[in-house]
């Protein structure tokens, strides 16, 4: 436990591991960048090989690159060694949302996790000159004299060499120093990072900065450590601020001096910069998996640079506020951490089940989840939903998997004798008639229905001997049945088969995905599993 811990102030309170008193070993892998790379396959690998070495438990992964084949995908062949090792690897699933298919680390064999926020914000308000007062938040650690600034868009502020595209961006290089000097600059997010917009605005003489999201980033708001007073706000409250400045004549602003403020709602809510699925590597398997806190995460930090990340920023500090599905993914392996030590004989695939099935997909309103732009978010966000530790610690059934079931899907995927051999040079051999969609997953997911298609799955009871009812919600336009709907499990580690049959309704099957949900009870666990079809 670390004690008085905070961001220049904010979020002071007590910082805990993810998994107290585990040991972390760190493997580098990533490195000042060669034409443009940095983190290499021959790193990563090496890294992976050393760790399996070392005798970890769970590798956390906070790195990943554009979708590829598994045989050409350094974390998709290192983690298959691990998992052949019993370690538990967890991926980030990337921050190329919020457009679809944007999901990496796509292989089934390791978790892959998005980023949504938590109930904790550090709201900076924006006041301007005609009352109203705008909901931000920052980790601006200078605050401005208590009177109004006048305010200008970065557009309106640009230098004649620069495009109205990139000043907007305020983008290095665009902002009138004798046009900023004093003021407040509105900029757009986008492109450059958004503490950089903050340091150019400073260059510039400007006071602070308002920082407004385009129509795409919605309500996700990040709380960043700039160098400047600066604000963050959503995209609606920035139109006002833009309509403000373009209908006044003097138009003139205060930033406040951030606070903290916990048991905020809507909580958790998708980040607009999560990655998503569908899978294109394996339509058939879902991915993210699970989502998990990853936006304004309060951690250690290096002392080797500032907390902008950023070469201007001579600023140190113990700890930071960081977002990013780099912070999502070791919450998910602390938690990885817990199971593992609490059941050291489960598979990975077992934990990873427990972490699903048990995951949650209702905000702090009892609501659906929602994205960024508060719209109802899907499982291609989610995954299973929003992870619940404490739930996961008694999942009561899983779906576990074998190093053979996840050899079958290499063997699905039709690669050839070379390319197999990468993951194992042990003797498998394929199932001559294994369907993706019969891998023993935690979710189901089937990318080309027609007409009907049955999956088979096997729940192994990890609890007390009960019975278990399924309870289904169909997505739209399909039918599911389940058989049996009824298991019984009389000892632990019993394990019951069923086959759940989805038909697609006369005329009701539209050609994008769809979303259901399946749950098997006992009245004391909910084992729940989503269902994502699409028709063709």
């Amino acid at each position: 436990m670390v004690p008085g811990v905070s961001v220049f102030g904010q979020g002071y309170g007590t910082a805990k591991g993810g998994s107290p008193k585990a040991r972390v070993a760190s493997y580098k892998v990533c490195w000042p960048p060669v034409n443009g790379d940095e983190c290499f396959d021959a790193d990563i690998l090496a890294a992976f090989d050393m760790a399996i070495h070392d005798g970890v438990d769970v590798l956390s992964l906070s790195l990943g690159g554009s979708a590829s084949n598994f045989f050409n995908d350094s974390v998709a062949i290192g983690s298959f060694h691990a998992a052949k090792k019993g370690i538990v690897v967890v991926c980030s699933a990337g921050n190329s949302g919020p457009n679809e298919a944007t999901v990496e680390n796509l292989a089934p064999w390791y978790i892959t996790v998005g980023a949504s926020t938590m109930d904790r914000e550090f709201p900076s308000y924006v006041v301007l000159g005609n009352n109203l007062t705008l909901k931000g938040e920052s980790l601006s650690a200078t605050r401005l004299a208590y009177k109004l600034y006048p305010i200008i868009k970065a557009t309106d502020a640009k230098l004649t060499s620069a495009t109205n595209e990139d000043a907007v961006l305020c983008q290095n290089g665009t902002l009138d120093p004798n046009k900023v000097k004093g003021k407040i600059v509105l900029c757009l997010r986008g492109i450059n990072a958004r503490v950089d917009k903050g340091q150019q605005a400073l260059q510039a003489g400007a006071v602070g900065m308002v920082l407004a999201n385009d129509i795409i980033t919605g309500n996700e708001i990040i709380a960043d450590p700039h160098v400047l007073p600066a604000s963050h706000i959503n995209f609606s409250d920035g139109l006002k601020v833009f309509n403000y400045v373009n209908s006044s004549k003097a138009p003139v602003a205060y930033i406040a001096y951030p606070t903290t403020k916990l048991h905020t709602k809507p909580a958790p809510f998708m980040a607009a910069f999560s990655s998503k699925g569908p899978n294109t590597m394996v339509p058939e398997i879902l991915k993210p998996d699970i989502t998990a806190p990853g936006v304004s995460v309060i951690a250690a930090y290096t002392e080797a640079e500032g907390p902008t990340n950023q070469v201007f920023d001579y600023r140190r500090i113990k700890f930071n506020s960081i977002s990013g599905t780099s912070m999502s993914c070791p919450h998910i392996s602390g938690i990885a951490g817990l199971l593992k030590a609490v059941y050291p004989s489960w598979s990975p695939a077992a934990i990873k089940s427990a972490i699903m099935t048990t995951a949650t997909t209702l905000d702090n309103e009892a609501e659906p989840l929602l994205n960024a732009s508060f719209i109802q978010a899907t499982p291609f966000s989610y995954g299973a939903g929003h992870v619940q530790p404490n739930k996961a610690m008694d999942p009561g059934l899983v779906y576990d998997a074998t190093m053979n079931d996840y050899f079958n899907v290499l063997c699905a995927l039709g690669y050839n004798e070379t390319e197999k051999s990468i993951f194992s040079n042990a003797t498998y051999y394929c199932h001559k008639n294994f369907s993706l969609l019969n891998l023993n997953y935690p979710s189901i997911t089937v990318p080309n229905l027609s007409g009907s298609v049955t999956v088979k799955r096997t729940l192994k009871n990890v609890g007390a001997p009960a019975t278990y009812i399924v309870h289904v919600q169909n997505p739209d336009g399909i039918t599911v049945s389940v058989k049996p709907s009824i298991l019984e499990f009389k000892h632990v580690g019993e394990e019951k088969r069923f086959e759940v049959k989805l038909k697609a309704n006369k005329g009701k099957v539209t050609k994008s995905y769809v979303f259901g949900k399946m749950t098997w009870s006992d009245g004391k666990h909910y084992v729940k599993s989503p269902l994502v079809v699409k028709g063709i």
